[in-house]
């Protein structure tokens, strides 16, 4: 995949607050410093009463200074760049691809040769779905093309540190600061 004027793709994870309006203030950051966000995952972490945000964000320059500018978000428990660190990350995509009897036999072909699963067959269609890197989503979106893609869904990346590193490391009993006068939604024990 080409990069357009020199831009960067930069991963970001971010641990916040399960609040109304998290995301939202978060995204704002990023459009004031014209970041594009390109895939954005979110959901539980480890820690009841927060979520993990996964970014990627285009830049042609470091993103260190917009990572600072959300880092000071209240919500915002810790937010880290990992792109130049070691790390896995998946995608998931599901394609629902026009199938007949005449073309049933490739596609099934396909999906097995790239380790997807079939997840729903209809008459005229069958929906596959497929975890991975991005390399290998846009090969297999790519190679299903010429069966006729009907529809397309797919999540962001996500991505966590290689071996015991952690990306958001806290001290066993160490509760994250709040903001004053608002409790917590879980208990620290």
């Amino acid at each position: 995949m080409t990069r357009r004027n020199n831009l960067q793709k930069h991963t970001i994870i971010a641990l916040v607050e399960d609040r109304p309006g998290v995301l939202n203030r978060i995204a704002s950051k990023w459009r004031q410093r014209g970041f594009n966000i390109e895939s954005l995952a979110v959901g539980h972490s480890e820690v009841p009463g927060l979520s993990r945000m996964t970014f990627v964000v285009d830049a042609s320059t470091d993103a260190e200074q917009v990572v600072k500018q959300v880092d000071k978000l209240i919500e915002v428990v810790s937010i880290r760049d990992v792109s130049a660190e070691s790390m896995i990350s998946r995608e998931m995509a599901m394609i629902k691809v026009r199938a007949d009897k005449s073309n049933r036999s490739q596609i099934i072909e396909l999906v097995d040769i790239f380790g997807a699963e079939i997840v729903d067959v209809a008459p005229d269609s069958v929906i596959a779905e497929i975890t991975g890197e991005e390399e290998k989503i846009e090969s297999f979106i790519a190679l299903l093309g010429d069966f006729e893609v009907i529809e397309l869904v797919r999540t962001g990346r996500v991505a966590m540190l290689r071996g015991s590193a952690v990306s958001h490391p806290q001290e066993e009993h160490e509760e994250p600061e709040r903001y004053q006068g608002v409790e917590p939604p879980y208990s620290a024990k």
